[in-house]
């Protein structure tokens, strides 16, 4: 556990820092997953995962939960249009406990961000939010030439400041030789064994998603426990139902007493209001 000062400035803890990933590129594994809930932001940490990350808007609840891991914010491509958007929502997760930024946009904006000192992680590799430049949802990096473009790429997050690669949908291969030959922290996403990071999604890992991607792997089943829980609400609620209609609900356990001297007080001042 590393001791350091959050952009907040206050004392904390985290399970690894921007230098300590830097030091043990191509040396150790390390894993990532997501987190946007407090539930799942303590379970990742009682599960002894290394990194976590959130949306943005949800830093605060997740860090709250979750004080040692390394959390990096992802903030959307649509949600900040302006650099200036941008800085102002990286600067309040930051304020919020995160470690590092994601975002996909340009080089610009990694360079803006990067200028004050700010850890960023791109996203390289298939970006589905724009997967229409790519002709679709589909590997990237397939021919040699495609693949070369996609190195000069993670060459040029590197030289922008970026810190980090979220690398998604890359073949194996190519995954392992460019992550080889750049200092970027590389965050394999369906890319497979040979970056620095093995990340996947938390519905995915607990087997909560209806429609997996082809890169992830359930280890869980919460699916079936969810559909489960919605069997046990529904015959709860037909026996509640049930039982108010024929009386067996309330019962004597459920309903408050009264002492009977009380009661036929209580009676007679009635009855004489009446009269």
């Amino acid at each position: 556990m590393k001791r350091v000062y959050t952009w907040a400035a206050k004392p904390s803890e985290r399970t690894v820092t921007v230098a300590s990933l830097r030091q043990g590129k191509g040396s150790r594994k390390w894993t990532q997953v997501t987190a946007n809930s407090q539930d799942e932001a303590v379970a990742a940490e009682e599960a002894g995962l290394d990194m976590i990350i959130c949306n943005s808007a949800n830093a605060e609840r997740v860090r709250s939960a979750n004080t040692k891991q390394f959390l990096t914010a992802a903030l959307g491509i649509t949600n900040f249009p302006t650099e200036a958007d941008i800085l102002r929502e990286a600067f309040r997760a930051l304020d919020l406990g995160a470690d590092a930024v994601m975002t996909a946009r340009s080089m610009d904006i990694v360079r803006a961000l990067a200028k004050e000192d700010i850890p960023v992680m791109g996203h390289l590799g298939l970006v589905p939010r724009k997967s229409t430049w790519t002709d679709g949802l589909r590997a990237i990096g397939k021919t040699g030439i495609e693949a070369f473009e996609l190195y000069r790429k993670f060459k040029r997050l590197e030289e922008a400041g970026g810190v980090l690669v979220e690398a998604e949908v890359i073949p194996g291969p190519v995954m392992a030789e460019i992550s080889k030959r750049t200092g970027l922290i590389t965050v394999s996403l369906g890319s497979g064994g040979g970056g620095d990071v093995d990340y996947l999604f938390m519905e995915d890992i607990c087997g909560d998603s209806p429609n997996p991607p082809r890169h992830a792997r359930a280890f869980g089943n919460l699916a079936a426990l969810r559909e489960r829980m919605h069997a046990e609400r529904v015959a709860a609620l037909e026996s509640f139902r049930d039982a108010a209609a024929d009386g067996r609900f309330p019962g004597e356990a459920e309903i408050a007493g009264m002492d009977q001297p009380e009661m036929d007080s209580f009676l007679d001042m009635l009855e004489k209001d009446s009269s």
